[in-house]
């Protein structure tokens, strides 16, 4: 029989399966593509007319965030909170992607693929048109023709 308090023994988690730690070149790569990501970011927030150093601040990144894009600041509580956050998260993308004059389609790619939507967007030759969803604001219809 084992012992059962050799059941509480602390287990060494590694990276890997073989217990090795990632290579240089990973972690430089990882590096790399973080790096492209935060200035990615900060190329966006500048285009909208924001100051860029606020993409790299946490939480209040998702404020300036959601400024641009129209949506009211308390939503920052929502991406805060598990499982909501993700359907937030994919509504305030695409929002972002309609306040440069994108559509959903790449709304969506910046939310499942940020690493390649983001840099198209910060450094491509979309200009920020403005909030997309703006809160409070009534939309009349159109005119009906006579």
């Amino acid at each position: 029989m084992q012992n059962p308090l050799s059941l509480l023994a602390q287990v060494e988690y590694s990276y890997s399966s073989q217990g090795q730690a990632p290579s240089p070149a990973v972690l430089i790569a990882e590096l790399l593509i973080a790096l492209l990501v935060i200035v990615a970011m900060w190329k966006v927030f500048t285009k909208a007319g924001r100051p860029g150093w606020a993409s790299i601040i946490p939480i209040y990144n998702m404020y300036v965030w959601c400024k641009i894009v129209g949506r009211p600041g308390w939503w920052v509580i929502l991406m805060l909170i598990p499982f909501v956050n993700i359907v937030i998260g994919i509504i305030v993308c695409i929002d972002l992607a309609k306040s440069f004059g994108k559509g959903a389609g790449f709304g969506i790619g910046i939310a499942l693929l940020g690493i390649i939507f983001l840099p198209i967007l910060g450094f491509g030759s979309a200009q920020y048109q403005g909030p997309s969803a703006s809160p409070g604001v009534a939309v009349t219809p159109p005119p009906q023709p006579a």
